[in-house]
C-alpha cells in the first residue's frame, strides 16, 4: 500500500484521541483496518483497550516485537489541521496517532511479505497516564506470545524529517510523579495565631525541595525535580489549613531516584515538625528508564548509516519519560527518535508533526526487521 494510506490512517486516528484505558474507538478503528488484511496471516488478541497482533513466520527461530502506544492527552487542540480532534478537550499531542499509523504500515508490509521469524505488534494503551506497559507485560496474552527482541520509536519535533536519533544505553529517564498534601488549621486572616497556615508551609517545602538536586546528587549525574502546581487557600482573607503541591522527578539512574525520594521524605518530616502539621506523600505513577541494549542498538545504528539514505544522529539522553522502558527491562531491544521537524514541543496544543516522517518510519523498520530476520537464519 502507498504511504498516503497510512497518512490518512494517521489523520483518522488524530480525530479520535482517547485517554488511557478508554481507547475504545481507537481499538475498534485498528480492528476495522486489520479486518481488511488477509485473516490467515493474522492472529489477534484483545487486552483491555489494547491489542496484540501476531504474524507467524515461515520458519520461525525468534519472535520480533514492535510496540506502538495508542492513547491521547487531555489537551485542547490549537492546530491549523482540517482534521482536528473531534473529542473536545483531548488531542494526540504526543504523536501516538503517527506511532499507530507507522505500526500499521509495518504490519501491513509483513502481512504481504512474509519473513522467516514470527512478528508481534503491540498496540499499548495508557502510556500517558497510569502506565499500560507494565500490566500489559504481565498479561497472559503477552507471555503466550512473548517476543525475543522488541522495538519502538517516538516522534521528535527537534529533528528534521529523514533523521533517526538514538544511542546505546539510557535514552529516556526514570520518572516519578509527586503529590504532597499538608494539613494544618484554617482560620481568619486577622487571627493568624489561632490558625496554622499551610501557604507558608507549602512555600517553604517547595524551596527546600529545590536544594535536593544541587546538594545531594552527583554533579556528573542528571536529575530534575519540577513542582508544576501548588494549590493553597480559597479566598484572600482566610488562612488555608490545606496545601498541596504536584510535581515530577526525573533521573538518569535508579540510584538517584531512590536518593531523591529518601530526601523528600526527610524534608517533609522536617516540615511536619517545623510547622506542626501533618503531611502525606503520593508517588503517583513511576516509569523506569528506557535502556537500549548495546549490541542491538549499535547494529541498528550501523545499519541505518550504511543501508539507508536517512541521517543517523547519536543523541544525548533525554529527561522525558516513556513506559516502553518496562518492556526493555525484560526483553532486549531499543527505541529511537524519529524526526518530524515542528517548532512546537511534544504535548503542545499547536504541534503539527510533518507527515513525511511516516514513510521514514515504515521503511526503516520494515527493512531493518528483514535484515534482523535474515541474520537469524544465516
Amino acid at each position: 500500500m502507498s504511504t498516503e494510506t497510512f497518512i490518512q490512517i494517521r489523520r483518522d486516528l488524530h480525530q479520535i484521541p482517547e485517554l488511557g484505558f478508554a481507547e475504545y474507538k481507537t481499538q475498534q478503528y485498528i480492528l476495522t483496518y486489520l479486518a481488511t488484511l488477509p485473516s490467515e496471516r493474522l492472529h489477534i488478541k484483545k487486552w483491555k483497550t489494547g491489542l496484540f497482533v501476531r504474524i507467524p513466520g515461515t520458519k520461525p527461530m525468534k519472535c520480533i516485537g514492535y510496540r506502538a502506544d495508542i492513547d491521547g492527552l487531555p489537551i485542547t487542540e490549537e492546530t491549523t489541521y482540517p482534521f482536528r480532534s473531534k473529542h473536545e478537550g483531548y488531542m494526540h499531542a504526543c504523536g501516538h496517532d503517527m506511532h499507530m499509523a507507522i505500526a500499521l504500515g509495518i504490519l501491513t508490509y509483513f502481512v504481504h511479505h512474509p519473513i522467516s521469524d514470527d512478528l508481534l505488534f503491540i498496540f499499548q494503551p495508557a502510556e500517558e497516564s497510569t502506565g499500560g506497559a507494565l500490566p500489559m507485560l504481565k498479561s497472559k496474552e503477552f507471555n503466550t506470545w512473548k517476543p525475543d527482541v522488541i522495538f519502538a520509536l517516538h516522534i521528535a519535533p527537534e529533528y528534521p524529517v529523514g533523521s533517526i536519533a538514538t544511542r546505546p544505553g539510557i535514552l529516556f529517564a526514570n520518572t516519578s510523579e509527586l503529590f504532597i498534601d499538608l494539613m494544618g488549621t484554617s482560620g481568619h486572616a486577622a487571627r493568624p495565631h489561632l490558625a496554622n497556615d499551610m501557604a507558608i508551609a507549602a512555600s517553604e517545602l517547595v524551596l527546600q525541595l529545590q536544594s535536593i538536586i544541587s546538594r545531594n546528587i552527583d554533579p556528573l549525574d542528571s536529575a530534575v525535580i519540577t513542582i508544576g502546581k501548588m494549590s493553597v487557600g480559597t479566598v484572600q482573607n482566610i488562612i488555608s489549613g490545606h496545601g498541596r503541591i504536584e510535581g515530577t522527578i526525573r533521573t538518569l539512574s535508579l540510584e538517584s531516584m531512590s536518593k531523591i525520594k529518601s530526601r523528600i521524605q526527610e524534608i517533609v518530616k522536617g516540615i511536619e515538625h517545623g510547622f506542626a502539621c501533618q503531611a502525606t506523600i503520593d508517588w503517583g505513577v513511576s516509569y523506569c528508564q528506557v535502556n537500549n541494549e548495546k549490541t542491538i542498538t549499535l547494529d541498528f545504528m550501523n545499519w541505518v548509516q550504511n543501508h539507508t539514505n536517512y541521517q543517523l544522529i547519536e543523541c544525548r539522553e533525554a529527561m522525558t519519560g516513556e513506559d516502553f522502558g518496562y518492556f526493555l527491562q525484560e526483553i532486549p531491544g531499543m527505541m529511537f527518535w524519529l524526526g518530524v521537524e515542528t517548532p512546537y514541543s511534544l504535548h503542545h496544543p499547536k504541534i503539527e508533526p510533518q507527515e513525511g516522517a511516516i514513510k521514514v518510519g515504515i521503511e526503516t523498520m520494515t527493512q531493518y526487521i528483514e535484515h534482523m530476520s535474515n541474520q537469524h537464519h544465516m
